[in-house]
């Protein structure tokens, strides 16, 4: 089964950068799609980010538009979270998640069957 461990989290200022890395097993970026959700306490787990390989395209949520960058390198099995222009909003933890279901909705936490532990980004006015 796939394991996933999320890395790169931290304490920065708002408008400074983060890269939050994803280390996946392998065989896993050619089928699956990544994603990237947030949670604060006491609220659901929205989508960030998604990419999916087969097909070469990614979606981001109205929120991160234009300061959030997903990627991945096949050969290192890991999948990033580039993010620029922090806003104290940003502020949660982040989890990595990957899907090898095809027929679904993968803007949705249901879309998803494996999960990482989560790294906590804390963004300061």
């Amino acid at each position: 089964q796939v394991q996933l461990v999320e890395s790169g989290g931290g304490l920065v200022q708002a408008g400074g950068s983060l890269r939050l890395s994803c280390a996946a097993s392998e065989r896993t970026f050619r089928s699956y799609t990544m994603g990237w959700f947030r949670q604060t306490p006491g609220k659901e787990r929205d989508i960030v980010a998604y990419i999916r390989w087969s097909r070469g395209n990614t979606y981001y949520a109205d929120s991160v538009k234009g300061r959030f960058t997903i990627s991945g390198d096949n050969a290192k099995n890991t999948v990033y979270l580039q993010m620029n222009s922090l806003k104290p909003e940003d502020t949660a933890v982040y989890y990595c998640a990957a899907s090898s279901l095809y027929s679904t909705s993968h803007t949705y936490t249901g879309g998803y069957n494996y999960w990482g532990q989560g790294t906590q980004v804390t963004v300061s006015s």
